[in-house]
Formats: structure tokens, sequence, C-alpha cells
């Protein structure tokens, strides 16, 4: 089995990291396959997958064996930073994670443990597509594969076995809240939805949920905005109208792929006069941002972003706090037995040998004595004492090359020797200091003697 290298995970979260600076390494979907060959390509990483959503940019991968996890995690660290050209406080709130740390952070993650709403759904689907465009490009080998299937059996575990996830809303639904808070009913009200990705489309299927009777999509693709609006029994509007649609919505939820914002100071500056200064509310869940956070000095303009939902979220915890210890003791479990495979992948070899030598020493005595045996008749008297003889010399062979090591040491290194030995053969000795064996049954048969 080749050498294995150490599993590490680097990034940054809502926790580290406010909005404005996490959408600085924020990666859209078409450049994540790019990246991740290129950081097998420039850097001491043998397998990786990258994970970039609302609350969180980072890399679980595996250090080249003879690296060490630190050094790939520190380098890769450098290199996003730098190939992103964010600014230094990236790099300061980035962490990193070696060995027992990385997997204990990577099977909290996907147990949605380490989410800004705790229990949500929606981070294990994302993982599950990072890993899967990982599998796809490559870039997930073995060791990586094994730790990631083995976090989504803790999180189906966590999910399944514990109270979490139950009534766990995802960022969307947190959004819709937020809107009710300012609103109350929404019935009657017109909600505008900007873009048409998955965020979107959980956001509006809440609303509709919610009672709000006029949804309007607008997209820079018609032909996406006409889907959503037939998915959800609202109304698909040009992307050139968003000027008109902010006018005439209520309620704003915008998650776009924009690299810059397109609910601009400009924009709100042209509109705000032919609202009549009506309550606006936005909630912003795209990262990068796609509102400008002046707009929100408007009179009449309530602006949300995605760090803002953490307030709403502050509700919840006291009710999952129970369901959330039961949740980490699972991820602990599921974690040290993950470990506790990795540890003994590292002895394979070893075991591998054995069982080679121990099965060629049988083999070549077991030869011998078929071939003697084959050479005249034999009483069953002489047979027994034969296969005897056999079941010693194998005995010999096998214990020659430990006993020699337990006579040859001294001092230290032979109590060391003899306390392994014992506990690999589970030996039990009387006295430590009493001979071990009785005078003359000590083993004296030459390894290479034959029946």
């Amino acid at each position: 089995m080749a050498a294995l290298g150490e599993i590490f995970a680097v990034g940054l979260s809502w926790r580290t990291a406010p909005v404005a600076v996490r959408e600085k390494l924020a990666f859209r979907d078409e450049e994540l396959a790019a990246t991740l060959r290129d950081i097998l390509a420039r850097l001491p990483v043998a397998e990786a997958m990258l994970i970039s959503t609302c609350n969180r940019v980072e890399v679980y991968g595996v250090a080249v064996p003879g690296h060490s996890a630190n050094a790939a995690a520190d380098a890769l660290r450098q290199h996003l930073v730098q190939g992103r050209g964010a600014p230094v406080e990236a790099s300061h709130a980035m962490y990193a994670h070696a060995g027992p740390d990385a997997m204990q952070h990577i099977f909290r993650v996907a147990a949605a443990l380490d989410s800004l709403v705790v229990g949500e759904a929606q981070i294990l689907g994302q993982l599950k597509a990072a890993f899967a465009l990982a599998s796809s490009e490559g870039t997930a080998g073995p060791l990586l594969t094994r730790c990631i299937e083995r976090a989504f059996a803790a999180a189906k575990r966590v999910r399944t076995e514990t109270a979490i996830a139950r009534g766990a809303a995802n960022v969307s639904s947190v959004a819709v809240e937020l809107a009710g808070r300012v609103f109350g009913d929404l019935t009657g009200k017109s909600i505008l939805v900007v873009g048409a990705g998955k965020m979107s489309r959980l956001a509006a299927k809440h609303l509709a949920a919610a009672g709000a009777q006029r949804l309007v999509v607008t997209n820079r693709s018609i032909n996406k905005a006409e889907a959503l609006a037939a998915d959800i029994g609202g109304i698909a509007r040009p992307w050139d109208d968003l000027a008109a649609l902010l006018v005439e919505a209520d309620v704003v939820i915008s998650s776009t792929g924009a690299r810059e914002p397109i609910l601009t100071h400009k924009l709100f500056k042209q509109i705000t006069k032919q609202r009549k200064w009506r309550p606006l509310m936005i909630i912003d869940i795209a990262v990068p941002r796609d509102a400008e956070p002046k707009i929100g000095d408007f009179d009449g303009v309530y602006l949300f972003d995605i760090d803002d939902l953490q307030k709403v979220v502050q509700s919840n915890l006291s009710e999952r706090a129970k369901a959330s210890d039961d949740a980490v003791r699972i991820v602990q479990a599921e974690t040290a037995a993950f470990e506790q495979w990795l540890a003994g992948q590292h002895v394979v070899p070893t075991i591998r040998a054995l069982r080679e030598h121990v099965t060629n020493i049988t083999q070549a005595e077991t030869a011998k004595l078929i071939e003697q045996l084959d050479k005249r008749e034999h009483s069953p008297a002489e047979r027994a004492e034969a296969i005897a003889r056999l079941g010693q010399l194998i005995a010999n062979k096998l214990l020659h090359g430990p006993t020699t090591a337990l006579k040859q040491a001294t001092g230290e290194v032979a109590r060391q020797r003899a306390e392994s030995i014992s506990a690999v053969f589970g030996l039990v000795t009387a006295d430590d200091s009493a001979p071990t064996e009785a005078p003359g049954a000590e083993l004296s048969a030459s390894p290479t003697a034959r029946a």
C-alpha cells in the first residue's frame, strides 16, 4: 500500500469573516473545476475538493506524502488569497486544520453543526455536489473519498437519530421569516425574486408557502426566469424591467451570481421617489452581495444581507441545544471510528507481510512432510507423530525471529520488546522475575530442521 498523506481543511466561514470578506474568496460554479486542477498542479496537495457557498469557502484535501498537512494548508491559503486578489483580512480570517482536527471539522460541517442555521439540510446537498465534482475531475482520491463518505454517513445518523433537523430552516426560510417580522402577514404583498438559481428557488417556495400572492421573477436569462415562475406559480419579467419591478415590489429576495452589485445606489436614487417612499424590504442572500450597502440609507428601504440572518437564527438555538448535544456525540463517535480506520491503514503493509511470511513457512514445511509421507507406507501412529513434528517445526520457525529479538535485547529495550510481544499475543506471565520456561524446555531446534 502506498504511503498515505495527511488530511487537512482550509477556509473561512461566517464564524471568522463577514460577508464583505467572504465574497472576495467566493467561486462561481464554472470556476470550481479549473481551480481544483490548479491546486493539484501547483501545490503539495494530492487530493482536494472545494466548496463555495454564501456562508463558507473551504478546501478539504490530502497532502502529498512526505509533506506535512500544515505545510500544504499554508501553501493553499496563500494560493487562494493571491489568486483571488483578496485583501489581507481574508488571509487573517482563514483557518487551517490538520489530521484529526481536520476530520472533526469536515464531519461537523456535513452534519450541519457548523452552519449558520444549525441542523439545516442545504449544506449536505452542497457538500455532495462539491464531492461529485471533485470525483469527476479526478481530484478526490481514495483517502478523501473515504473521509467524505464517512462524513455523509455521520450526517445521516444525526438527521435520523436526533431532533436537530426537525423544523430546521435554511438560509432561504430564515429570509422569509425576516420578511414576516417586518410586514407581518405577507398575504397580498408583491414579492420580487431577482435571480433564478437554487437559493432564489428555495426563497420563492418559502414565500409562496407563507401566503405571498404575487410572485415575480426576473433573471438575465428569461428562459430560467420562466422556468422558476412556472414552478412557483409566479410570473416572469425581462431583466431590462428591473427598475420598474423594484418600484412595484414590497419585498425583494436577491441571489444572483453577479460579481458586481446590481442593486446600486444610483438605481435606488432613481426609483425611491417613484415608490413614494413606501417600505421596501431587500433581503440580499447572494455572495458576492447583489446590493450596495448604502442603499439601506434611503428612507423606507430595509436592507438585510446574509450576516443579518444570524440574528434571526439566535431565537432557535435554545430549542435545538439538546439535539445539538446528541449530534455532537454522534459526530465524535463517527470521527473516532474513521481515525481508527485510518490509523489501521498504516500497518496494512506489515499485516500483509506477516501473513505472507506465515503462509510461506506453513506451505513449505507441509510440502516437505507430504513428500516424505508419499515415499512409503506409514502406520497411523507414524503419521500422527509426523504431523505433531510438523506443528513443532512450524512453531519453531515462526518463533525464531521474536525469540532471538528478545534474547539479544538488554535493559529498557528488552522490557519494551517483551511488553509489545505480550500485548500482541495476549500473553500472561505469572512473575516477570521468574523463568518463563522450565529447564530444558527452551526452543533449541534449528529453524531449518526437517521432519
